[in-house]
C-alpha cells in the first residue's frame, strides 16, 4: 500500500471536483508501476534474444491482441471491476484479503494453510519491491543509449546514482513530492496516447488486434512459442495488484473512473502505436533490431523523453516502496515481523510513515539487482515471477471469501474464479519456466522472508503458550496481593500480553521489590485485524478494585501506537486519574534459551531469538518515555 494519501477514506459514492481530484492522485500512486510497462514490454516480447519471433503482421497483430486481452482480463475484471469489492474498512491489499478469507476458516488446518499462503503472497510482493525500482529505472535510463551508443556505459552508474537519491529521500517523507506525482504521469501518460496516435494513423488496421480472434490464432499456429512469448506479454500487467492495495487512499471509484477513463485507453493506445512502427520499421525484414518504445520519439526529443521516463520510473518505484512500509508494518502488527522502528512522516496522516530497517535492506537488494542483471533484458525473466505468483495467491484467497465470508451463489463464483484462475496459471506457468534466466531471484527473496515470517509468528505462538502453562489468574492474585504487599506511591503500568493473567514484570517486581503502588494498571494492547480503531473506542477499563485496573488499547494495523496517549484519553473518558511524571512503566523483555524441541527445530529458535534480540524495543515502539521504563528479564524455554 502507498502513504501518499490521507488517512481519512474517501466516501464511496464521491463525486465532482474531490472525485477529479482523487482520479489523479490515483493515476500519480496506482498507475506508476503499470503506466512504465511501455518501456520494455514490446522490446521483450519481439526483440528478446531467447526467444525469435518472425515479425510479420499475423504475429504483430496475434501479440498486439493477446496483450489487450491480458491487461482487460486481469486488470479491468478481475481487480478493477471485482477484487475491489473486498474491502476492510476501505483498505485493500493482500494482508486485507487474507485477514478476511481467516474469518472464515475455523478449522487449524485451513487456517495454517491460508496463513501460509497469504505470507507468501506479502513475501511475494516484497520480491516485486526489489526488483520494480530496479528494472524501472534501468528501463527508463536505457534511453541514453538511444540518444547516443557511447552512453551505453553511463546506464548502469547513472541507474544507481539515481536509486541512492531515491532511496535517501525516503526518511523525509513523500507527503510533499508526492502533489506532483498524478500531474507528472497524467503528462506522461498524454505523451504515451499521442505517440501510440501519431504511429497508429500510419497504419490504422492494427486495432484490428483489439478482436480476440487474432491471440488465438497466434495460440493456434505458435503452440510452442505462446507460453514463452506469453511470459514477456505478462509484463504489461506489472503493478496490477496496486489497483488494490492503494484502494484505502483513493477509493475504489476514483481507481476505477482513471483506469477506464484515462489510464487503460493512454496505454493501449502506446502499445497498437508500437506494434504499427514495428511493422513499418521490420516488416519484411529477415534481420531487425530496435528499441520499440525510444524509436516512437523524433530524435530531438530524446532527451526530454528520457528525463521524463525517469521521473515516470521513479514514481513507479516510489509506490512500491511506500507499499513495503505499509506491508511491513500491518505484518509488524498483525504478529507477523518483529517490532521496527516506524517513522511517522506526516502529522496529519497516519499512512505517511518510514521505516528504516526496511528501506535500506531494500536499497542493497536493489543495488545488487541493478549491478548484477545490468539491463531489463536480463530482469525481465526476474520480474514476472513475483507478480504472478502474488496475483495467483490473490485469486484464491478472493475464492475463500466470496464463497464462505460473501456467501456467493456457488456457480457465479465458480465461473469468475476459474476464468481468472486459468490466466493465472498461464501467467505463472509462462514466468515459471524463466526460473532458471532469473526468475529463481524473486523466488529465493520470497522463500526468506517467509522462513522469517513463519519462524516469527511460530515462535510467538510457542512463547505465548508456555507462558500460559505456568500463568497465575489475574483476579484472584489481586486479591491477595492486596491484602499482604507494602504500598508505595504512584501509578505503575505493567504491560502484558494477556490481560486476565499476573503480568510476569508485577510478579518480579514483587519477588525483587517486594512493593506494590498505590495505583496499578495492568496494560494489554490488542492489535485488531481492521486498518483503523476511532478514538472512542481506543481505550477500555476495568476497574479491579484495590488500587488495580485492567486496561486494554485495542489499534488497527495502521493505527501508531502510542501508549502514553492512551493513558491520557483514559484519563478523561475513564476519570483514572495518571500523572505521567509519577508514573513507572513495568516491561518484560523474555530471552529464549534454544532447546531440542518437538514442536520447532532448534535452528529456527535460533532464528527466532535473533530476531528479537534485534527487534525495536516495546519501549520505543510503543512511545514510552525511556526515563519511567523498568524493563525486567526472564528466560524461556519451548
Amino acid at each position: 500500500m502507498s502513504s501518499h494519501a490521507s488517512s481519512a477514506h474517501p466516501p464511496k459514492d464521491v463525486k465532482g471536483a474531490r472525485l477529479a481530484a482523487l482520479s489523479l492522485g490515483a493515476i500519480g500512486v496506482v498507475y506508476g508501476d503499470i503506466g512504465t510497462s511501455p518501456l520494455y514490454t514490446l522490446k521483450e516480447v519481439f526483440f528478446n534474444k531467447a526467444h525469435s519471433i518472425a515479425l510479420t503482421e499475423a504475429n504483430v497483430f496475434g501479440l498486439l491482441s493477446l496483450i489487450f486481452w491480458v491487461l482487460t482480463i486481469v486488470v479491468s475484471v478481475k481487480y478493477a471491476m471485482v477484487i475491489l469489492r473486498a474491502d476492510n474498512q476501505g483498505e485493500g491489499g493482500t494482508m486485507i484479503l487474507l485477514s478476511m478469507a481467516l474469518r472464515t476458516a475455523t478449522a487449524g488446518t485451513k487456517r495454517r494453510l491460508l496463513t501460509l499462503l497469504g505470507i507468501f503472497g506479502v513475501s511475494l510482493f516484497f520480491g516485486d519491491s526489489i526488483i520494480t525500482p530496479a528494472v524501472s529505472v534501468l528501463g527508463a535510463m536505457e534511453g541514453l543509449k538511444e540518444i547516443n551508443e557511447d552512453w551505453l556505459v553511463a546506464v548502469v552508474p547513472v541507474t544507481v546514482v539515481i536509486l541512492i537519491g531515491l532511496f535517501y529521500v525516503q526518511r523525509t517523507g513523500t507527503g510533499k513530492v508526492s502533489a506532483f506525482f498524478g500531474p507528472i504521469m497524467v503528462v506522461w501518460f498524454l505523451v504515451l496516447g499521442g505517440l501510440g496516435i501519431y504511429h497508429s494513423a500510419s497504419n490504422p488496421a492494427v486495432f484490428a488486434a483489439l478482436n480476440p480472434m487474432y491471440a488465438l490464432s497466434f495460440l493456434i499456429h505458435n503452440p510452442g512459442l505462446f507460453i514463452v512469448v506469453l511470459g514477456s506479454a505478462v509484463l504489461a500487467v506489472t503493478g496490477a495488484e496496486a489497483l488494490y492495495a492503494d484502494m484505502g487512499h483513493f477509493g475504489r471509484k476514483p481507481i476505477r473512473v482513471a483506469w477506464f477513463s484515462f489510464v487503460m485507453p493512454m496505454l493501449v493506445i502506446n502499445y497498437f502505436g508500437q506494434g504499427a512502427l514495428i511493422l513499418k520499421t521490420c516488416a519484411g525484414k529477415a534481420q531487425c533490431t530496435m528499441h520499440p518504445f525510444y524509436d516512437q520519439v523524433p530524435h530531438s526529443f530524446l532527451i526530454p523523453m528520457v528525463i521524463l521516463a525517469g521521473l515516470a520510473s521513479i514514481i513507479a518505484s516510489q509506490a512500491v516502496i511506500s507499499g513495503a512500509f505499509s506491508i511491513a508494518r500491518q505484518g509488524i502488527q498483525l504478529g507477523f515481523l518483529p517490532r521496527m522502528q516506524v517513522i511517522h512522516t506526516s502529522h496529519r496522516s497516519e499512512g505517511q510513515i518510514y521505516l528504516p530497517a526496511v528501506n535500506w535492506t531494500l536499497f542493497v537488494l536493489v543495488l545488487i539487482v541493478v549491478l548484477s542483471f545490468r539491463s531489463t533484458d536480463n530482469l525481465a525473466a526476474a520480474y514476472g515471477l513475483a507478480v504472478t505468483g502474488a496475483m495467483a495467491i490473490d485469486t484464491v484467497l478472493f475464492a475463500v471469501v466470496a464463497v464462505s465470508l460473501w456467501k456467493w451463489n456457488r456457480f457465479a463464483a465458480a465461473a469468475a474464479v476459474t476464468v481468472f484462475a486459468l490466466v493465472d496459471i498461464a501467467l505463472l506457468a509462462s514466468t515459471a519456466i524463466k526460473i532458471p534466466d532469473g526468475g529463481w531471484f524473486p523466488l529465493l527473496v520470497a522463500s526468506v522472508i517467509l522462513v522469517f515470517m513463519t519462524t516469527w509468528k511460530r515462535g510467538r505462538s510457542l512463547m505465548a503458550e508456555q507462558r500460559r502453562q505456568t500463568a497465575l489468574p489475574l483476579a484472584p492474585m489481586i486479591v491477595a496481593l492486596s491484602r499482604d504487599a507494602t504500598r508505595v506511591q504512584g501509578t505503575a503500568v505493567f504491560m502484558t500480553s494477556t490481560p486476565d493473567e499476573m503480568p510476569a514484570a508485577m510478579l518480579h517486581n514483587l519477588k525483587h521489590n517486594k512493593v506494590l503502588h498505590e495505583k496499578n494498571i495492568v496494560l494489554h494492547v490488542h492489535f485488531q485485524d481492521v486498518p483503523l480503531i476511532t478514538r472512542a473506542r481506543r481505550v477500555q477499563v476495568e476497574d479491579m478494585g484495590n488500587g488495580f485496573y485492567k486496561m486494554v488499547v485495542n489499534y488497527g494495523f495502521m493505527n501508531a501506537p502510542d501508549i502514553p496517549k492512551a493513558l491520557t484519553i483514559a484519563a478523561k473518558d475513564h476519570k483514572i486519574d495518571v500523572e505521567m511524571m509519577d508514573t513507572s512503566f513495568f516491561v518484560s523483555r523474555e530471552v529464549l534459551v534454544p532447546t531440542q524441541c518437538q514442536r520447532i527445530s532448534v535452528w529456527r529458535q535460533r532464528l527466532f531469538s535473533l530476531m528479537a534480540r534485534n527487534a525495536q524495543s516495546a519501549t520505543a515502539y510503543f512511545q514510552i518515555p525511556t526515563n519511567r521504563v523498568l524493563e525486567l528479564g526472564a528466560q524461556v524455554k519451548f
